[in-house]
């Protein structure tokens, strides 16, 4: 997004997080409501349009959202969207993508405040990496002829109880309503919305053997201050990285041994 559509999403995150931190507002079921309107707008192109229409006042633009959607979903969601729509869109498909973000955000949010975001984060990055393994598995999932329904059963029956319920959601989401994004951007995107959740970056491990605790503390750290953020550190083994290991954050990466990286890092933090 760019322009007037990254204005209006930073405002309608603020007021996500505003509204999900009321211990009145459930937001999982938040969640599901803004998914719910999401695949509304995605299917109704000419209304969409409408909402978005720079043309069209602000207020009557919010209006109309509230007549359509208040006996549809809560008090919040439908406040939540009529603001979204006051706001000035670059593309009416912006909106869109907007209220999608919103969606899996209310549902990471809820499992921050459970205490499972960690476990979140793990949990798509594990299942990305069983999707690259099993071309058969990921063939099943991007099946166009499929139906919704058989799509989350097949997830169900691979997450249902192996993982947290958050984490089921976002990717039963995505696969049954893809919006023209493949299987693997989709889940590299929830990830790196789940590390935002507490200002994190994302590092990506490969190593040739699993690291030691020691190890992970010392490459989280390091990394942490070469970057200046916080790094949530998505561990893989692969055996042909041979005597050390393969780190990309974003669209960087660095290969090394573990050793050789701390002391490089060391050596750069002193200047």
């Amino acid at each position: 997004m760019n322009g007037a559509s990254r204005e209006a999403l930073a405002a309608a995150r603020e007021r996500l997080d505003a509204l999900t931190d009321s211990t009145s507002v459930d937001a999982s079921s938040l969640a599901d409501e803004l998914a719910a309107v999401t695949a509304l707008l995605d299917r109704e192109v000419s209304l969409r349009r409408v909402l978005t229409d720079p043309a069209q006042a602000g207020e009557a633009k919010a209006e109309l959202a509230q007549r359509l959607l208040g006996t549809q979903v809560s008090g919040p969601a439908a406040d939540l969207v009529a603001g979204m729509v006051r706001s000035r869109w670059s593309q009416s498909r912006d909106l869109v993508d907007a209220l999608e973000e919103l969606a899996a955000s209310a549902d990471l949010t809820a499992a921050q405040k459970a205490g499972k975001l960690d476990d979140v984060e793990d949990e798509l990055f594990r299942f990305g990496r069983i999707v690259s393994g099993s071309t058969e598995l990921r063939a099943a999932l991007t099946d166009r002829k499929a139906t919704a329904s058989a799509k989350s059963e097949l997830l169900r029956g691979l997450l249902g109880g192996r993982a947290q319920s958050a984490t089921e959601r976002l990717v039963t989401r995505l696969v049954t309503a893809p919006r023209g994004r493949s299987l693997e951007s989709g889940l590299e995107s929830l990830s790196k919305l789940a590390a935002d959740r507490r200002n994190r970056m994302v590092a990506v491990v490969t190593s040739a053997v699993p690291l030691s605790d020691p190890q992970k503390q010392r490459l989280g750290a390091a990394l942490a201050k070469l970057y200046g953020r916080q790094m949530h550190l998505n561990l893989d083994v692969d055996p042909e990285v041979l005597g050390g290991i393969r780190v990309q954050v974003g669209d960087e990466v660095i290969n090394g041994s573990l050793a050789d990286r701390i002391e490089d890092a060391s050596r750069r933090l002193a200047g």
